[in-house]
């Protein structure tokens, strides 16, 4: 399966550590996870999105953005293909306006199920749907599902609005397979991060994802001007300075959580910290 990579922060940072020299870094899983990357990241509110079919580990170009990229908010993707052959257009992340969904899993028997899938998207999102992974369509169907809730080129999208969207299309596309995606004996998995650059939300599908919002100790404390409590403190629901979510935990100070299967975390435009439980839309009171 692919590897996943989310950060938000209230002031922007480089992220070349966690994609390229951290002894964990996402180019170096990329060994198993050949078939493309793509990095997403924002500038003055616009997503800037750099993908490639090839493997992150041999290409100079993924060492080079990973190099360079400092933003508020980055979402990347290392791509081990289960269905759509090998392109540009199939790597992740996907984008839509602001919108960006990079996903980690798998809809079984895809290609049988992929027209009942597109006929519960809104005919005016079909369109945009230009290659032949689950995963584009599992990000237009949500998509749909968001746009009736709240607006979706306004800022501001609501978390809660959006989690339980995500129910809904987990809802829907277990209907359209005859799967559920929590059953151990089967193969449908609905891991992704979603962001439109301030709000940003990770939904545990039944791949293994972690998240952080503080460190051991921050090496910045002394001389940042946004060093809080929380930086070195958890926080269960309130304000955060950062959130990172991750397939696997990479290197360095930041202390990992692993998300339950069908939990949900995310952050809101002012940094407001949410978990939700497996499988109820009700924010949890602990993390």
């Amino acid at each position: 399966m692919c590897r996943l990579f989310g950060f938000r922060s209230v002031i922007p940072s480089q992220v070349h550590q966690s994609l390229v020299s951290a002894e964990n870094a996402l180019m170096l899983q990329s060994k198993s996870h050949p078939d493309g990357w793509g990095v997403a990241y924002y500038v003055a509110e616009t997503p800037h999105v750099v993908k490639s079919a090839d493997g992150a580990l041999d290409d100079n170009l993924f060492r080079h953005v990973s190099g360079v990229v400092s933003s508020e908010t980055v979402v990347a993707h290392i791509r081990k293909a289960t269905h759509g052959h090998l392109s540009l257009i199939n790597s992740h992340p996907f984008q839509y306006g602001r919108w960006v969904l990079a996903h980690n899993g798998n809809i079984p028997d895809f290609e049988g199920v992929r027209e009942a899938l597109i006929n519960k998207i809104p005919p005016i999102k079909r369109r945009f749907i230009l290659g032949s992974t689950d995963s584009e369509v599992l990000f237009y169907l949500l998509l749909g599902n968001m746009a009736r809730r709240f607006e979706l080129h306004r800022p501001g999208y609501p978390v809660e609005e959006l989690v339980d969207a995500i129910r809904e299309t987990v809802e829907e596309i277990e209907e359209c397979t005859g799967l559920k995606w929590s059953d151990e004996d089967n193969e449908l998995y609905l891991t992704f991060i979603i962001t439109n650059g301030q709000t940003m939300v990770a939904h545990q599908g039944g791949k293994e994802l972690k998240y952080s919002t503080h460190k051991t100790e921050c090496p910045e404390r002394d001389f940042c001007p946004s060093f809080a409590d929380s930086c070195e403190n958890p926080v269960t629901n309130g304000f955060v300075n950062h959130l990172i979510v991750t397939s696997e935990e990479l290197q360095g100070q930041n202390v990992w959580t692993d998300l339950a299967p069908g939990e949900i975390v995310g952050v809101d435009w002012k940094m407001q910290f949410r978990k939700f439980a497996g499988l109820d839309v009700r924010a949890l009171a602990t993390a």
